[in-house]
């Protein structure tokens, strides 16, 4: 189950970065939103992945911290998504109001001809 999660990151990851990089606006943000899932997904994997565990402390299983999750990731990823719907929101608007002024989505303000 690792190595599927950390392909998913991993790609996640690479896709964002990729479309960071293209000269569209929305590509861009598209790209900035992938990668804040993938670290979303990677910070959420730091509290140990596992199948069946519960968060809560179970008086017949004792307090090993070895038998359940960590739930402080869970609470960080969650505020993460809120805040990164946020911004996407406010790039978006800030996208349409350059496309008008422009007349353009290019990520410099101009075409160049070849694309």
């Amino acid at each position: 189950m690792e190595i599927v999660f950390a392909l998913a990151i991993g790609v996640m990851a690479g896709s964002g970065v990729w479309l960071l990089l293209r000269p569209r606006t929305f590509q861009v943000i598209i790209g900035l939103s992938l990668l804040a899932y993938a670290v979303n997904l990677f910070i959420f994997g730091m509290g140990r992945l596992r199948v069946g565990a519960v968060p809560v402390i179970d008086p017949l299983k004792g307090s090993s911290p070895d038998l359940y999750t960590d739930p402080v990731p869970q609470a960080l990823v969650l505020t993460a998504i809120v805040i990164s719907f946020a911004t996407t929101a406010l790039f978006l608007v800030v996208l349409l109001a350059s496309r008008g002024l422009n007349g353009t989505d290019h990520v410099d303000g101009q075409e160049t001809g070849k694309e």
